[in-house]
């Protein structure tokens, strides 16, 4: 019996190998395509951001003279300035949106589908359309809003070229996008939760608002930190709708990182210095998403036990 078993090891061996070999050789060129286009472009850029380069002369080593500009750049500290108002704007709009518009949608009610299918078409409209409308309905001289704020005789505003008002445009817009997506995770996390608790809770004596807030809303905890994190990620990376709409105008006032970072690459050529700012985004992104993971971890704990 060894023997039989001595013998056909080689063969299971063999048959093993090609096997894997014909696995690797499916997922193979997916996979080296997949490194290429994160692992090199984030290496270069790394090195990119110890070096000064337009992107013709001769690239010159400065080390860590990039990330020390940064500190003193007070165009930069504005531009982070004004990606924290934005977020602070956005993030809760969009969560809380998303929220309320999935509990509403929870139900069954007659044309359900059409509903849910309307809620989700922002969230697939491009960028350009989506700075296109805005432009539309908050133009100071032919928008549509101001027409509306004309007609029921209230004072019109400056909007897009209204210094203070430009990054709430920008916010509006962006919730009207982006809220969809919450409300889909919501939605499907809704659908997961077993009647029987809500059933309970009414049996009990509670409310629909006691019923939501002490029961619903604590099995939605992990989705919230979920979708909290990732409007945050889309709130600190936006450019799309400013580069449609103001183009970091009116006087700066909607210029956030990332449109500050491409204007230092593509208009004033500090490849350099914009990998630099591009590194120092990366790094506050994965901090903030750390904290907010094991702070909601160890609330998750504390409640447990």
């Amino acid at each position: 019996m060894s023997r039989g078993a001595a013998a056909t090891r080689p063969g299971a061996l063999r048959r093993r190998a090609r096997e894997s070999l014909t696995g690797w050789g499916f997922v193979g060129p997916a996979t080296l395509i997949v490194l290429g286009l994160s692992l090199f472009p984030a290496v270069w850029a790394f090195l990119l951001s110890l070096q000064k380069w337009n992107g013709f002369a001769t690239p010159e080593w400065v080390g860590t003279r990039n990330y020390s500009e940064m500190i003193t750049d007070a165009d930069l500290g504005a531009a982070v300035l004004h990606t924290l108002v934005y977020t602070a704007m956005f993030v809760p709009a969009s969560v809380l949106l998303g929220l309320g518009l999935a509990v509403a949608l929870n139900r069954r009610i007659v044309l359900i589908g059409v509903y849910r299918t309307l809620i989700f078409l922002p969230f697939v409209v491009s960028a350009a359309a989506t700075g296109i409308l805005t432009t539309y309905l908050f133009n100071p001289q032919f928008g549509l809003v101001n027409n509306a704020l004309r007609i029921l005789g209230l004072p019109q505003q400056g909007w897009l070229e209204d210094p203070s008002q430009a990054m709430l445009v920008i916010a509006i817009m962006s919730v009207w996008g982006q809220a969809a997506l919450t409300t889909v995770i919501y939605l499907a996390a809704l659908q997961d939760i077993p009647a029987e608790l809500s059933e309970a809770a009414r049996v009990d004596g509670a409310n629909r608002w006691q019923t939501f807030w002490h029961v619903i809303f604590p099995q939605l905890a992990p989705v919230t930190v979920f979708v909290t994190i990732w409007q945050a990620i889309q709130a600190i990376q936006l450019f799309d709708v400013v580069y449609t709409t103001t183009r970091g105008g009116p006087l700066g006032a909607t210029e956030t990182i990332v449109y500050y970072l491409w204007n230092a690459a593509f208009r004033e050529l500090e490849f350099g210095y914009a990998s630099a700012v591009a590194y120092g985004l990366f790094a506050v992104t994965l901090i903030v998403t750390i904290a907010v993971v094991l702070w909601q971890r160890r609330t998750a704990k504390g409640i447990t036990v």
